[in-house]
Order: C-alpha cells, then sequence, then structure tokens
C-alpha cells in the first residue's frame, strides 16, 4: 500500500508548495487505484518516507517534491510503462521539431537557397510530433495504461 505524504513542515495553504503537495497527492491517489507491482510500491513509498522526513524550507520542499514526482512517473513508464495524460504528445513534440522540423527547414533553405527559410520547417515538425503524440496517448489509453494524472 502506497503511504500517505505528511509534510513535517509547515505549509502556507496558499502558496506554490500546497499547490505542488496537492498535485502530487493527487498522482499518489491515482496510483493506489493502480496494481502495482511491489518493488513500486516499495521505490514509490522510499521517496515518500524521505519527503516526509525532510526539515527544509518551503521553497526546497517544492522542488523536492517537484523531483520526486517526476522520478516517480519516470519509473512508472520504464517499470510497467504507466504514462501520465499527455505524456506521448508533450515528448513527441520537442521530439518533432528536432526530428523532422529541423532537417525539413534546412531542406526548404537549400532547396531555395534562403537560410532565413529554416524556421519553416519547426511549426511542421510540431504539427508531426504532435500527431504521433496524440497517436500513442490514445493507443495507451486504450490498453489501460494512462493515469487520469
Amino acid at each position: 500500500m502506497i503511504e500517505e505524504l505528511n509534510p513535517s513542515i509547515a505549509i502556507n495553504l496558499e502558496s506554490k508548495a500546497n499547490q505542488c503537495i496537492s498535485r502530487f497527492q493527487s498522482l499518489l491517489e491515482k496510483l493506489r487505484e493502480q496494481d502495482l507491482p511491489a518493488h513500486v510500491v516499495t521505490y514509490i513509498n522510499e521517496r515518500i518516507r524521505a519527503l516526509n522526513a525532510m526539515d527544509e524550507s518551503e521553497k526546497v520542499f517544492r522542488n523536492k517534491v517537484k523531483r520526486v514526482q517526476a522520478q516517480i512517473l519516470s519509473r512508472l513508464e520504464k517499470t510497467v510503462k504507466l504514462v501520465a495524460k499527455n505524456h506521448y504528445q508533450n515528448m513527441w513534440m520537442a521530439l518533432g521539431v528536432g526530428a523532422f522540423g529541423l532537417p525539413l527547414g534546412v531542406a526548404f533553405g537549400a532547396a531555395l537557397g534562403n537560410m532565413g527559410l529554416l524556421g519553416i520547417g519547426l511549426p511542421i515538425g510540431i504539427a508531426i510530433g504532435l500527431a504521433i503524440g496524440a497517436a500513442m496517448d490514445k493507443k495507451a489509453a486504450e490498453e489501460g495504461r494512462q493515469l487520469d494524472f
């Protein structure tokens, strides 16, 4: 069973740290609904215990919560193939720019003899990346591998 996050520091209810904690607790609630392997639950609980033991400022705590959340999501993706909503779309948007957009922009620029047209390929790459990512997100949702987070 995944443990609760009970920070040992006082958090202002209107602070950014409280928003981060709420988002992290939302992730934990979604994970409790999943049937996760024991080694993944142990990994998550270790991270939660470390957060609960922290005695730092709100800013340091907020940054640590964000880092732990990213680590947990990364571990879930690698081990049990669980991803957050729009994960692939966000990932492929950046990859689309580098893998498709820049080469297309260079091709346009070289073909027309004006390297100022290099930027034309960037929105094309973003569109291609978004399309690929949306298709992968749809597939993950159909297979039940997507967290509503």
